[in-house]
């Protein structure tokens, strides 16, 4: 490695940023560094032109002493609209070194005016095909180019529907289900395409074939379409530049011919059809026949909401081949893929001409082991071929996606002898965010439910953050993109993502602040507490993630317009108490009948008023308005007591008896301080009775295990990770499930169904549970007061027993950040990389500074503090290792079957010990440094009878109160 070197640049996120309208793309790099404790002192940006002249910069920053390298705006002259702006970046640390340039960079702007559009938004004719009509629309133009040398072309184009491009007979980019799902009546977004090496001299030929979509299709479960307009459309504007300086520009108008082809059904639930035998070979291209083509006609739709691509394009991003071809007991014929997968088949046959082959796809097997359909509700899922019989011919659905794992062929030729498995491939397709986060420990299955909760993320975050991707709905819930964020944000990089999407719940969101159920908007239902705190909760969540602070003051507006909101609701200013919620969806302490858990609503509604306006305060203070940070504080502080005045009693009870309430009294800072060890003993004790089982919901469950680990009972925490009966994470892990279920008991242990009425198995709230695992099993967790990742907090708990070993790793804006711990042969062994330009606060749990060895003298150390809880390590950027002999400085009594009664200070374990059990506490020092899980199944809780166990507690509880 050099010794300083500046890489990894990126402009708004991207490392090609191809079509912006941003006026200011914000600049991010990478410093790589030989030495620990490597901080950034100052920086230069070099902004060219498209020449690449950086001898006579566009845009220079000079050399700026500052520290910061992510998310750093553009501050050059006023970009032009299509123009490609090259970028470099040199640095300066702070041992006086000096890097070279970086290699340089780009982003290129599409158009910065609306105004700057020339072409017209197209239809087929009235006259020649119906505007209702079922089949994929074909519109062509063909045109001529002269004869100079083309130095540069790009393709802006976008849809009225879901289209495909193509340019002389190739299709032009590699995205699918283009231009997304936007809210269409305020933002449709357009894409740009680098068409330089498709196009030719003399004659070409453009192409374009659009499909209802989410624009015209069918949409939720009401089986209502038409949601943003009744007729498909597209725009399509091609600029071509030449080596002698001139330019042509042309677009879509009404000289454009008009078709059908083989698509003749396609829709986003339904599948599609397609005709092999009503192919028109050549339609793209410029020797094509269209003299029996009908006419294109102009539609009136508007310019002005358009806006250049703000996501990551949707793509197919891996591959799969069948695990297996299995035949059911009622006779049907499956592809198993062996994973439960979003995206679609494609296949290969040599068939006769008018061979029907169809492809069903489901998620799940009946426990007969039969092709099971019932939880997909009204979405056909059912992809239609037919066959033109001309040798080997290929198919994969255009315009439409799938959620299943299994696959029901019919009609493949042959296939009574068995389906030949390498003719059919798993195409799996999502929004292309690059995969920042890993997690793996010492449980096999907790790795597998990790896979799960990517694997639900991959599925479900197909342009916009959906809450299944396989039944008739298929829709950006609020409350479940809210509960998810923070794992999100650790799997992936959201940040394109949750920008676009946050964009549209702002140009949905009521003028009096009501933020809508589902984002883009097609149900008209509104203000949930917890859907809508979509508003603030995901803003922050990115803040803290990303140090994105211009999403904060992006969203500022729409933010406060929520509280707000709430804040005029109810009959006080502090409780809110009206309108319709979803409580705590799901919970498995519902009543009969019911979706809702028993948590009282106004509950939830009244601990998500607190955080949403904590969530402002903290918003206003980052971004300088002191008022509003005042403001705001006081009314979180005044909502605070009115919670505690309603629903926690005087004695510190919380009023209802269930696992959420209790949570969310914890976590969201609703009780005294007085209150919470009372509170959290009772919320563990609630767990205990059950068994170790959870009963939460939608609301409860993202936050249970950290109410647990934050106030004492992180024991049980992992208990309730790693239980394996219902209901529990490990139960669907147990019943084969390769992502995460709607249902706890999605599959009942008899192997029955919980219901065909909203039954996904592909639904990423419960995955919430990932955030709790990065941050406090492994450790891993951006500081609050430096965000980002400028400060890494590395915590590792282990006090949990029974996992040996935890690692997780995250690719920062800054860097590779790792946690991770082993412990082995008595030894806790702790490791830490931190990149350059960051730093990290460290805790060695249990540890004692004068018996650490490794890494304590490196470098890179700033500091080394003992604590109550261990040795607190301040670190500049490096690799760090350090090992040191486990001592817990607590004791875990045991009741005479093994379950956990309490945990207590050792010297105070020791005392009761001798009272009550005398001569057991001997045995004290024997297992104080054994593997939690080998003391948990030592024979010591054997050792005390019932009545000392009975006398233990009760010296127990006088403690404690």
């Amino acid at each position: 490695m050099a010794e300083l070197k500046v890489t990894h640049l990126t402009a708004e996120y991207r490392r090609e940023l191809l079509g912006t309208d941003v006026t200011h793309p914000r600049m991010s790099w990478r410093i790589e560094s030989d030495r620990q404790g490597t901080t950034q002192k100052a920086y230069r940006i070099q902004t060219a032109g498209e020449n690449g002249n950086f001898d006579e910069p566009l845009w220079d920053s000079g050399l700026c002493e500052s520290d910061k390298n992510v998310l750093v705006p553009y501050d050059g002259p006023s970009l032009s609209s299509c123009t490609r702006y090259l970028y470099r970046v040199k640095a300066w640390d702070n041992f006086g070194r000096e890097s070279e340039w970086s290699d340089p960079a780009w982003w290129e702007t599409a158009f910065c005016d609306s105004k700057e559009w020339m072409a017209q938004w197209i239809t087929p004719s009235s006259e020649s095909i119906d505007p209702q009509a079922e089949p994929a629309f074909l519109l062509r133009k063909p045109f001529s180019l002269k004869g100079a040398e083309i130095a540069s072309a790009r393709i802006y184009v976008t849809a009225a529907g879901v289209y495909e491009l193509y340019l002389n007979g190739e299709k032009v980019g590699d995205d699918e289900l283009a231009p997304g799902w936007t809210s269409y009546r305020s933002r449709q977004a357009y894409q740009t395409y680098d068409v330089s090496a498709q196009l030719q001299k003399g004659g070409n030929a453009i192409g374009i074939m659009v499909a209802n979509g989410w624009y015209k299709g069918r949409l939720g479960w009401e089986n209502k379409a038409n949601h943003y307009g009744d007729r498909r459309a597209v725009l399509v504007q091609l600029h071509v530049r030449y080596n002698d300086g001139t330019e042509e520009v042309m677009g879509s108008d009404p000289t454009w011919k008009a078709s059908t082809g083989a698509i003749r059904f396609s829709e986003i639930y339904d599948g599609e059809t397609y005709d092999a035998r009503m192919e028109q070979n050549g339609w793209s291209e410029p020797g094509f026949d269209d003299l029996s083509w009908g006419a294109a006609e102009r539609l009136e739709l508007p310019l002005t909401h358009l806006v250049a691509q703000e996501n990551v394009s949707t793509r197919v991003t891996q591959t799969l081949k069948p695990l297996a071809v299995i035949v059911t007991p009622s006779g049907d014929t499956l592809l198993d893929m062996g994973q439960n997968m979003v995206g679609r088949i494609r296949f290969n046959v040599s068939a006769p001409e008018g061979t029907v082959i169809k492809l069903t796809h489901a998620e799940v097997l009946d426990k007969e082991g039969n092709f099971y359909m019932g939880n997909i509700r009204t979405a056909k899922q059912l992809v239609t071929f037919i066959a033109k019989g001309e040798g080997t011919e290929t198919y994969a659905p255009h315009f439409t996606f799938q959620g299943f794992r299994y696959v029901k062929v019919e009609g493949y030729p042959d296939q009574e002898k068995g389906l030949p498995p390498e003719a059919f491939t798993g195409e799996v397709i999502h929004s292309d965010m690059d995969q920042t986060g890993a997690f793996e420990c010492s449980d096999e299955m907790v790795n597998q439910l990790q896979r799960n909760i990517v694997w639900g993320q991959r599925g479900n975050f197909l342009d916009v953050p959906t809450d299944c991707p396989q039944r008739d709905e298929r829709l950006g819930w609020t409350g479940d993109a809210q509960v998810f964020a923070g794992t999100a944000l650790f799997n992936y990089n959201g940040g394109p993502f949750f920008t676009k999407w946050l964009r549209d719940l702002k140009a949905d969101q009521l003028a009096d602040g009501q933020v809508p159920f589902v984002v883009p908007n097609i149900i008209q239902g509104y203000s949930s507490a917890a859907w809508g705190d979509a508003a603030t909760v995901i803003p922050w969540a990115m803040y803290t993630s990303l140090a994105d602070k211009q999403i904060l003051t992006e969203q500022y507006d729409s933010m406060k317009g929520w509280v707000d909101y709430i804040r005029s609701q109810g009959d006080t200013e502090h409780i809110w108490n009206t309108g319709f919620h979803f409580g705590d969806w799901l919970a498995l302490d519902a009543k009969e009948g019911s979706y809702m858990g028993a948590t009282p609503s106004h509950m939830v509604t009244a601990a998500y008023f607190a955080l949403s306006t904590r969530i402002i305060r903290d918003a206003a203070k980052v971004l300088g308005f002191e008022e509003d940070a005042a403001y705001y504080g006081a009314l979180a502080e005044r909502i605070a007591a009115a919670y505690r005045d309603e629903f926690i009693t005087p004695n510190g009870r919380v009023a209802a008896r269930t696992q959420t309430a209790h949570v969310l009294a914890l976590v969201f800072d609703l009780a005294e301080s007085k209150d919470r060890a009372r509170i959290a003993r009772d919320l563990n004790e609630m767990i205990v009775e059950n068994n170790y089982h959870l009963t939460t919901g939608f609301v409860g469950t993202p936050y249970l295990c950290f109410a647990l680990s934050d106030n004492g009972y992180h024991e049980t925490a992992v208990k309730l990770l790693l239980q394996k009966t219902y209901p529990s994470w490990l139960y669907s892990v147990s019943k084969g499930a390769t992502t995460i279920w709607e249902h706890w008991d999605g599959i009942k242990p008899d192997g029955s169904f919980w219901s065909d009425d909203m039954n996904s198995f592909n639904h990423y709230a419960y995955g919430a549970v990932g955030e709790w695992m990065y941050r406090k099993i492994a450790g891993l967790s951006p500081d609050a007061e430096q965000p980002g990742y400028k400060k890494v907090r590395i915590e590792p708990d282990f006090t949990g027993g029974r996992l040996s070993h935890a690692r997780a790793s995250y690719e920062s804006m800054y860097g590779t950040v790792e946690a991770g711990w082993t412990f082995h042969d008595r030894q806790i062994r702790v490791e830490a990389v931190v990149p350059a330009n960051a730093a990290a606060s460290i805790l060695l749990r249990g540890a004692h500074a004068d018996e650490i060895k490794g890494s304590i003298k490196d470098e890179g150390i700033l500091s080394i503090t003992q604590e109550a809880e261990g040795v607190r390590v301040e670190t500049g950027s490096g690799r760090y290792v350090f090992t040191y002999a486990r001592t817990d400085s607590t004791y875990r009594i045991y009741t005479p079957d093994m379950r956990l009664s309490e945990v207590v200070q050792w010297e105070t374990a020791k005392q009761i010990l001798d009272r009550h059990a005398p001569g057991f506490s001997g045995n004290l020092n024997h297992f104080a440094n054994l593997p939690l899980a080998a003391a948990a199944n030592s024979p010591m809780g054997t050792a005390i009878s019932k009545e000392q166990y009975d006398a233990i507690s009760r010296e127990l509880s006088q403690i404690r109160e």
